[in-house]
C-alpha cells in the first residue's frame, strides 16, 4: 500500500489541490450567495420571501448529481456563456450549497433578540443598514459551528466532480485501476487524505462551540 504513495504520489498530490481549490472558490460563493438568500428570506417584502423561500425549497429537495448533470450536460445545449468543466463544478457546488447556508443563517438571525432590530430603527436604520451592521453579525457569531459543519459537507460532495471530467482526487480511483492498482488501497490513502483536511476544519468548530456555550 505504501508503494502506491511512493509512485503516485504526484497524482494524489494533484488531486487533491485540485480538490482544495474547487472547495475554496465554491466555499466563498456558497457564503456570498447564501447571506444573499438569507437576507431575502428574512425581508419585509413578501416577494422577496417567496423567492429566497422557492429557492432554497427546490435546491434542499434537488440531489447535487442532477445539478452537475444540468450543467454539464443540458446548460451547453441553450448556447449561453459556456464554461469548462472544472468552472460548471464550482457554480454547482455553490449553488446547490448556498441553499443550505442560507437555513442556517436564517436560524442565526431568528437567535437575534427582536430588541437588536427595535434598537437598530430607534435611531433611524433601515433594514438594509440593522441587517448588515446590527443582526447579520450576530447572527454569523452564533451560527459557525452548524456553518462549519456545511463546509465539510461540501468539502465531501466535491468528489461528485470526478463522475464529470473535473480532475480532483475522486478521479484519482479511476487512473489508478487502469494502472492496475488494487482499488481499496486508493480508496484508503484518498480517505486519509480527506480526513486530514477535514480534521482542521472540524477541531475549529468544536472550538467556536466552546466558546459560544461559554459566551451564552
Amino acid at each position: 500500500m505504501i508503494d502506491i504513495l511512493v509512485e503516485y504520489g504526484d497524482v494524489l498530490a494533484r488531486g487533491f489541490l485540485r480538490t482544495i481549490e474547487l472547495f475554496l472558490l465554491a466555499a466563498a460563493g456558497s457564503l456570498v450567495l447564501g447571506t444573499i438568500l438569507a437576507t431575502l428570506r428574512v425581508s419585509p417584502i413578501p416577494a422577496l420571501r417567496a423567492a429566497g423561500a422557492g429557492y432554497v425549497t427546490l435546491l434542499r429537495n434537488t440531489p447535487l448529481t442532477l445539478i452537475f448533470f444540468f450543467f454539464v450536460f443540458a446548460y451547453p445545449k441553450l448556447e449561453l456563456i459556456q464554461f469548462p468543466f472544472f468552472t460548471a463544478a464550482v457554480i454547482a457546488l455553490t449553488i446547490y450549497t448556498s441553499a443550505f447556508v442560507c437555513e442556517v443563517l436564517r436560524s442565526g438571525i431568528n437567535t437575534v433578540p427582536v430588541g437588536q432590530a427595535e434598537a437598530a430603527r430607534s435611531i433611524g436604520l433601515g433594514f438594509a443598514q440593522s441587517l448588515t451592521n446590527v443582526i447579520l453579525p450576530q447572527a454569523f457569531r452564533a451560527v459557525v459551528p452548524p456553518l462549519v459543519s456545511v463546509l465539510i459537507a461540501l468539502l465531501k460532495n466535491t468528489t461528485v466532480a470526478a463522475g464529470f471530467s473535473v480532475a480532483e482526487v475522486g478521479s484519482v480511483i479511476p487512473y489508478l485501476n487502469e494502472q492496475g492498482e488494487p482499488t481499496l488501497n486508493a480508496f484508503i490513502w484518498i480517505a486519509v487524505g480527506f480526513m486530514i483536511l477535514v480534521i482542521p476544519l472540524t477541531l475549529v468548530q468544536r472550538s467556536f462551540e466552546k466558546r459560544w456555550s461559554v459566551a451564552r
